[in-house]
């Protein structure tokens, strides 16, 4: 049976005056995937910003596993936020981009590699290590974003409209592959979308 790694209880935000979060509280437990819809300005991102340890809460607790993590800066929370507009990096490769993170926790040169080309194959972008992320397409990019959050193997992985930037068609093939990598991943994960089809799948 799976247990709670994640508690939150009471977030309160408030922006330029105005209440954006109000007395949240949510469980995640273990290999579970878990929806936030609603719409746009909603505090969504907001509230995904505060678990990654980017913003403070006004009030409010998060525990991970027990421990008090709300006032931990977000480099030690070893959480993965992958952006809604994908924030890659487009002077880099495909390879260079997902191995930024690796680099910042001082993984080895041989691990670094290996664990590239591991996370491109889960994302089934094996192949593109060396092409440039401006050349690539809506739907590649989108892969090569989910790539360089989840190859530091995050204990949390949060994705904020992963595939809000992409047509209908490409939209809906795309919820399908993302839906079996969150499956065969294990990784707790909050999904964040507007988009009520989106969130059922």
């Amino acid at each position: 049976m799976n247990e709670r790694c994640l508690v939150i209880h009471g977030i309160k935000k408030e922006y330029q005056g105005m209440l954006l979060l109000n007395s949240i509280d949510l469980d995640l437990y273990e290999k579970e995937t878990l929806c936030l819809l609603g719409p746009s300005g909603s505090g969504k991102s907001t509230f995904l910003r505060i678990l990654a340890g980017l913003e403070n809460a006004d009030e409010g607790s998060i525990l991970w596993k027990g421990e008090d993590i709300s006032s931990l800066p977000a480099e030690k929370r070893n959480f993965g936020l992958m952006f809604q507009d994908y924030a890659l990096f487009p002077h880099l490769s495909v390879a260079e981009n997902v191995a930024f993170g690796l680099r910042m926790r001082r993984w080895s040169t041989e691990a670094i590699r290996e664990r590239v080309e591991q996370t491109l194959k889960i994302v089934h972008m094996e192949g593109f290590s060396g092409r440039r992320v401006v050349d690539l397409s809506g739907g590649e990019k989108q892969r090569v974003a989910l790539a360089r959050t989840i190859a530091p193997k995050p204990a949390l992985l949060m994705l904020d409209e992963p595939l809000g930037a992409l047509d209908k068609a490409l939209r809906d093939e795309l919820g399908q592959v993302l839906r079996g990598i969150l499956k065969d991943l294990h990784t707790p994960t909050i999904y964040v979308t507007h988009d009520q089809e989106e969130a059922f799948t």
